[in-house]
C-alpha cells in the first residue's frame, strides 16, 4: 500500500469511528488497530487523533459547502424554489455522506474544528435572511424578526436531517416537501404581533377572568332558581295548601289506626 493509499485508509477509518463513537471515545490505538498498522503510522500521517479529526472535518465541510452553494447560487430563483433546493441539497448530502454528517453534528474536541460547521450554518442563515426580508416586506411584517426566523428554519432543517439520517422511513423528497410545507405555509400566515394564546401572563390573566365570570354566572343562576322556588311556594293557592294539610292528616290518621290494630 502506498503512502497516499494508507493516508486515505486512515481517513476513512477515522471518519467511521468518529461518526459512530464521537471524538472523545476514539483512541489512536483503536484507529491503528482497525487499520492494522502501528500507532507511529497514525502519528506520521496526522500527528495524532486531533490531526486526523481535523482532516475528516475539513473534507466534509468542503463537500457540504459545495452542495449548499450550488443550491443558493441562483439569485433569480423564486424564494420558495431556493428553500426547496436548500432543504433537498442538505438531505442529499446526508444521504450520500451519512458518516460525514454525523461527524459534523456529534461532539468535537475542545479545540473544535467542527465549529466551522456552525460557521457554515451561520452563512446559510444570512442567505435565508435575505430571502425572508423580501417576504416580510411584502406581508408588512416587522423586519426585526427576520434573523430569528432564519435561525429557526436552519435549526428545523438541520435537526430534521439528523433524525432522518437514522430514521429513513420517508424519501428525501418527501422530507424536503414536509420541511418546505411547514416553513413556507407557516411564513405565509404569520401574524405581525404573535402572542402565546395559553402560556403567557396575559393568557393566564384572561383565563382567571373567565373563571371568575363563570363562577359569578353559576351563582347568579343558583340565586335565580332559589328565588323562583321561593316565589312558587309563596303563590300556592289556599286549596293546594288545604290539600297538602289533608294529605298530611290522612297519613297521620292511617298511622294511628295501624298502631291501634297492632295493639
Amino acid at each position: 500500500m502506498t503512502s497516499y493509499q494508507r493516508r486515505e485508509q486512515l481517513i476513512e477509518i477515522g471518519r467511521s469511528l468518529f461518526a459512530s463513537k464521537g471524538f472523545e471515545a476514539v483512541s489512536v490505538e483503536e484507529i491503528a488497530a482497525t487499520a492494522k498498522v502501528s500507532k507511529p503510522i497514525v502519528y506520521e500521517h496526522f500527528g495524532g487523533k486531533e490531526g486526523l479529526y481535523a482532516v475528516v472535518v475539513d473534507r466534509e465541510m468542503r463537500a457540504l459547502t459545495d452542495t449548499l452553494v450550488n443550491a443558493l447560487s441562483d439569485p433569480q430563483a423564486h424564494p420558495r424554489q431556493i428553500v426547496e433546493r436548500t432543504a433537498l441539497a442538505l438531505l442529499t448530502y446526508v444521504e450520500e455522506n451519512a458518516e460525514g454528517f454525523r461527524v459534523l453534528t456529534r461532539d468535537s474536541p475542545k479545540t473544535d474544528p467542527a465549529s466551522s460547521f456552525n460557521s457554515l450554518l451561520g452563512d446559510i442563515a444570512l442567505r435565508v435572511e435575505d430571502i425572508l426580508a423580501e417576504a416580510f416586506k411584502r406581508q408588512h411584517l416587522p423586519a426585526k424578526g427576520v434573523p430569528y426566523y432564519a435561525q429557526m428554519l436552519i435549526g428545523m432543517t438541520v435537526y430534521t436531517c439528523q433524525y432522518w439520517a437514522d430514521q429513513r422511513k420517508l424519501s428525501k423528497e418527501q422530507i424536503a416537501a414536509h420541511i418546505v410545507n411547514l416553513a413556507w405555509h407557516g411564513l405565509s400566515r404569520m401574524e405581525a404581533k404573535p402572542e402565546l394564546r395559553f402560556e403567557s401572563d396575559k393568557a393566564t390573566k384572561e383565563a382567571e377572568k373567565q373563571e371568575r365570570r363563570e363562577i359569578k354566572e353559576i351563582a347568579k343562576r343558583e340565586r335565580k332558581a332559589a328565588k323562583e322556588a321561593q316565589s312558587q311556594n309563596n303563590t300556592e293557592s289556599p286549596a293546594e295548601q288545604n290539600a297538602e294539610q289533608n294529605t298530611e292528616q290522612d297519613a297521620a290518621g292511617s298511622q294511628g289506626t295501624q298502631a291501634e290494630q297492632q295493639s
